[in-house]
């Protein structure tokens, strides 16, 4: 049934375990945002990544219930080495994942139109920006993979060196001459935690190979401290989660590198630009389409349809198919996570302006069902919020990732869900052709139609909808105005 529905060594190491370096073993993270539940983290300071110019977000995902995965990292100009250790890093984590828990061939579409939560296993790869100031580039990949037995939480933090022209890893923030002092730190910091396992912790921190691995979650705090974070069963025993340890500005800048130096001062007093050394970049074109007045569309007398966009907004993407639906004068509903948004408020300004509709897809595309009311509720707030500055308005509906909803998300929110009728799969099929053909074959009076404005060939797709629709007679329409007219 179709349902509308990321010194002297002695001296300094006696000075580092009498400062006033702290840490705090953290429950589990299930929000998939960065942020631990019940945890007292350092202060960070926000970055805008609307500044950086040039900035793409590489997102990919499924809306198949069976095999859920959301991905995203940033790709900014200048930092083509650190783009491309990010992409590897997802890339296997993907690839990974896809082999194990969408091995038994679920990794197309269930039938159930996304009705329902994930079943098994769900991979999610967030990312959020420490630092874009100056000539240094900072960034967190969260990962919550729930394939396996654990919360499968893990995090790590890359850097690029714009004065370098050179992608550094974590512990290239500290001197090769202080490491040794900065492991004694930690550890002294770590022993006689509850929960940290002292054989496992000698181990990991005493074999230089292992180091590289497990201290790769390093970034500064705003203050200038030095926040070093261990995934779960790193230095301790699984159950006891993640452990994470602060040192104070005083007692670890004596250990940075010449880049930490640069690292910890652009984190702590961020200049206004980001300049990487990269090629003049320009800034992309938005659309400027203006909506004439309301849409007058009577769908109870005329073939409507809503085509809807989820995932973005995308640069350039986003901006080449708001030009193809102008031709048209289509309006459509874009259904925008709020970690793009936050990114490109400018296309969702431009989407505004052209009369389309602006709905809620949460921050970084989580299965909301995983998540506490307290959870969903922040994902669904943050991104109703970075919506409404983009655009002065507040959004009414709610797109769940994957279309899973319970009871829970139903009342940690007031808008209204809304899923779909026709799946054209565009996320796995990248073909331009088989997408319109899909939409064209399948399409029904006031259907609603999923499609993704991140992929490309989705966006190339849609002229042929577009063209061949009209011609059947179908109006294009939001969700809104085809719920607020049947």
């Amino acid at each position: 049934m179709r349902s509308h529905t990321l010194l002297p060594a002695l001296l300094l190491l006696s000075s580092l375990t009498s400062a006033c370096a702290h840490g705090t073993s953290e429950p589990p993270v299930t929000s998939v945002d960065g942020a631990r539940p019940g945890a007292s983290p350092s202060p960070a300071r926000t970055v805008d990544p609307s500044k950086i110019k040039g900035l793409e977000i590489v997102s990919d995902s499924s809306e198949n219930g069976s095999c859920p995965f959301a991905t995203s990292y940033p790709d900014v100009p200048g930092a083509d080495a650190m783009t491309a250790a990010m992409k590897k890093d997802v890339e296997q984590r993907l690839a990974t994942f896809r082999s194990g828990a969408c091995a038994d061939g679920s990794d197309g579409t269930d039938g159930s139109g996304g009705s329902g939560g994930s079943g098994g296993g769900e991979l999610n790869v967030s990312h959020r920006f420490l630092v874009a100031s100056g000539d240094v580039l900072g960034v967190r990949l969260t990962t919550q993979d729930h394939s396996g037995a654990t919360d499968g939480r893990s995090a790590r933090t890359y850097w690029y060196d714009g004065k370098a022209g050179a992608y550094r890893m974590p512990l290239g923030l500290v001197a090769n001459g202080s490491r040794d002092v900065l492991i004694a730190a930690l550890k002294d910091q770590l022993k006689g935690r509850e929960g940290v396992d002292a054989a496992i912790l000698d181990d990991t921190l005493s074999d230089p190979d292992s180091r590289v691995a497990t201290l790769d979650d390093m970034a500064f705090t705003a203050d200038g401290g030095l926040r070093v974070t261990f995934d779960r069963g790193e230095v301790g025993v699984p159950p006891a989660g993640a452990f994470t340890v602060v040192l104070s500005k005083e007692t670890v800048t004596p250990l940075l590198s010449g880049f930490g130096k640069r690292a910890q001062r652009q984190t702590v007093s961020p200049s206004r630009s980001l300049d990487l050394g990269a090629p003049h970049v320009p800034a992309p074109a938005v659309p400027t389409h203006t909506a004439s007045g309301d849409d007058d569309t009577d769908c109870k007398k005329v073939k409507c349809i809503a085509l809807t966009f989820d995932d973005g907004p995308a640069a350039p993407e986003t901006a080449t198919l708001l030009t193809h639906l102008a031709r048209y004068k289509a309006r459509v509903t874009f259904f925008t996570v709020g970690q793009n948004v936050a990114a490109h408020p400018d296309l969702v300004r431009a989407e505004a302006k052209a009369g389309h509709e602006i709905g809620n897809h949460s921050w970084n595309h989580p299965d909301l069902t995983r998540l506490t009311r307290q959870q969903i509720a922040s994902q669904i707030d943050r991104t109703s919020a970075a919506i409404k500055a983009a655009t002065g308005k507040t959004p009414t509906l709610l797109r769940p990732p994957y279309g899973a909803i319970n009871r829970t998300v139903r009342t940690a929110t007031t808008l209204s869900p809304v899923l779909w009728d026709v799946d054209t799969e565009d996320w796995k099929y990248r073909d331009p052709a088989k997408v319109a053909r899909t939409v064209i074959d399948k399409a029904q009076p006031n259907d609603v139609v999923l499609l993704h404005d991140i992929h490309p060939t989705s966006v190339a797709a849609v002229p042929e909808i577009l063209r061949t629709l009209t011609a059947r007679g179908y109006h294009f329409v939001t969700v809104s105005h085809l719920r607020a007219t049947l």
